[in-house]
């Protein structure tokens, strides 16, 4: 069986492209063919990591979004001459290329994935909500994304499921090797040390982060995994609140798991979220977190038993939240940790979800024998 997973692009990873990236190479060991295809951009060293594991890659060169003719085309042709069994999209304008791909090219079986709970503008829920007959089934990262879209009209509840994100376990583990390694590097001894990775975008809201951070006791540090185009902004008001000696930018991180397993804490700022993949992996790591009560991060953090919430947007209450995880006694926090690791194991392992995504595909492929045009 040959599936097609489609991505907006490759060159700039967050959560959703981190989870293709777990996806398909997960599918091609247990015997699928698997290419990806990107809308735009090279796919970077992401491409170059796929072809390494046997997994096709294809741009579509888009330079104007879907308003590219050229794109669609290429599209449609591969399509015709693949012809791949399975047509999986992740995130609004891969679902939309492959929704409307399939009035021209026949197709067996289309899925999208919806990965946040933000609905967007106007017209990306005319969008969805005038295409949705187009799409086999349509799948949320967590009850609360479902929701969000089924309150929005942008889905219905018959073509809808909820489908987790999967976390390599055997990969994102606790390292006291590893975490000595860091700390020593960084300077650090018993000093509680909090990470924060994501870009620097307003969706993370890291100005609320370095407020919360400058009430927290010191000697507590930040490291803050992630670019974008608010760092400049981020730095600036890092240094108006006085948190330069207790606050490092990392940039743009390919593996986060050595900063992972070097901290103490995770945090999570976000004003809205799906089901974060950071905080999925933190709890990997065993690192207990805090993070704002937004969809998606009740599915993780178990208030008092993996970790505290927050009210979104206020200083006052992440703060609060994090100085109670660090005043937690450490054997408490070590509890923390393992209760998380346990709940990613039970519920968001890898291998567990790719069960899941193999069974949704055999039922649907079930159900649509011949490739089918719209």
């Amino acid at each position: 069986m040959h599936i097609a997973i489609v991505i907006p692009g490759l060159d700039r990873i967050a959560g959703a492209e981190r989870q293709v990236m777990l996806l398909a190479p997960g599918l091609h060991r247990r015997g699928w063919k698997v290419s990806v295809v990107a809308l735009s951009g090279t796919g970077g060293p992401s491409a170059a990591e796929l072809a390494a594991q046997g997994i096709g890659f294809l741009s579509l060169g888009m330079r104007k979004g879907l308003a590219d003719p050229r794109g669609w085309l290429r599209f449609n042709r591969w399509l015709r001459r693949e012809r791949p069994d399975v047509v999986h999209a992740h995130l609004p304008h891969a679902a939309w290329l492959a929704r409307c791909s399939r009035l021209a090219a026949p197709v067996r079986v289309l899925v999208d994935t919806i990965h946040t709970s933000a609905t967007g503008t106007l017209g990306r829920r005319l969008g969805y909500r005038w295409s949705d007959w187009l799409p086999d089934k349509v799948t949320a990262v967590s009850p609360a994304v479902a929701d969000s879209h089924l309150h929005a009209g942008m889905v219905t509840a018959d073509r809808l499921a909820v489908l987790p994100n999967g976390v390599d376990t055997d990969a994102w583990l606790p390292d006291p090797i590893t975490r000595a390694k860091v700390r020593n590097g960084l300077g650090l001894d018993d000093e509680f040390l909090w990470l924060a990775a994501g870009r620097l975008e307003p969706v993370k809201d890291y100005p609320t982060l370095l407020q919360a951070m400058a009430a927290v006791p010191p000697p507590a540090r930040l490291i803050i995994a992630g670019g974008g185009p608010l760092e400049n902004h981020l730095r600036n008001l890092t240094r108006e609140l006085g948190l330069e000696p207790r606050v490092r930018f990392l940039g743009f991180q390919p593996d986060l798991r050595p900063w992972m397993q070097a901290a103490d804490g995770f945090v999570l700022s976000s004003l809205w979220e799906g089901l974060p993949m950071a905080l999925l992996e933190a709890a990997a790591c065993a690192v207990p977190a805090v993070a704002t009560d937004v969809p998606g991060t009740g599915e993780v953090i178990l208030p008092g038993q993996t970790g505290f919430l927050a009210v979104a947007g206020g200083a006052l209450a992440l703060q609060e939240a994090m100085t109670r995880l660090m005043q937690t006694p450490r054997e408490e926090r070590a509890a923390m940790g393992r209760r998380a690791r346990q709940l990613v194991l039970d519920r968001y392992s890898l291998h567990a979800v790719l069960d899941q995504w193999e069974q949704l595909y055999a039922d649907l492929l079930r159900q649509n024998p011949r490739p089918s045009r719209f």
